[in-house]
This record gives C-alpha cells, structure tokens and sequence, in this order.
C-alpha cells in the first residue's frame, strides 16, 4: 500500500477528496467537481492531488467564476487538473454523480 505523506493511504486520500469535491456547499460546483473526482482520482499522481486538493480549499463562488469564464484564474490554480474541471463543463451530455 502506497503512503500519503500527510499519513493515510493514497487511496483513502483519494476517497476523503472525492467526498469533499461532492460537498463543497454549492451545488453547481459540487456537481462539477464531483464528476471529475469520480472519473480522474483514481488516475492522479501526486502533484494533480495537490492540485485538486487546492482547488478544493478555493472559494466556491470563485471557482465557479473561473468556470465560467467570467473572472480570470489565478496562476496558482491555472494548471491540468483545472483544465480537466473545465471540460467537464464543455460536455454536451455530462454524467452528473448526485
């Protein structure tokens, strides 16, 4: 079993992120980083669980913002794991994890 530096497994690392990205408190972001958790976590190295950890620490309201186009992303969190958030935003048909 591979080991969290924060003490843990990775693999419970990556289930307390996907509860997380499910419950952040605003709905249309919970939806969004829901669906990506559960597509990409368990592909993710360390450094785009850092990010996605990051990502999650962010305001929610701001967030939603960079989604949308309609306030720029801070370079701290203008990486991969962003992009991947932002496509699925771009989906014709997503599959939402409710």
């Amino acid at each position: 079993m591979t080991t969290d530096p924060n003490g843990g497994s990775k693999e419970v690392r990556r289930k307390r992120l996907l509860f997380r990205a499910q419950r952040r408190g605003f709905k249309e972001v919970d939806l969004i980083f829901g669906a990506f958790a559960a597509e990409a976590l368990s592909a993710m190295d360390d450094r785009a669980l850092d990010e996605f950890e990051a990502l999650l620490a962010a305001p929610d309201k701001d967030v939603f913002l960079w989604l949308q186009d309609q306030a720029p992303v801070p370079p701290e969190y203008d990486n991969p794991t962003f992009a991947g958030l932002k496509a699925v935003c771009g989906r014709k048909n997503p599959t939402w994890n409710v």
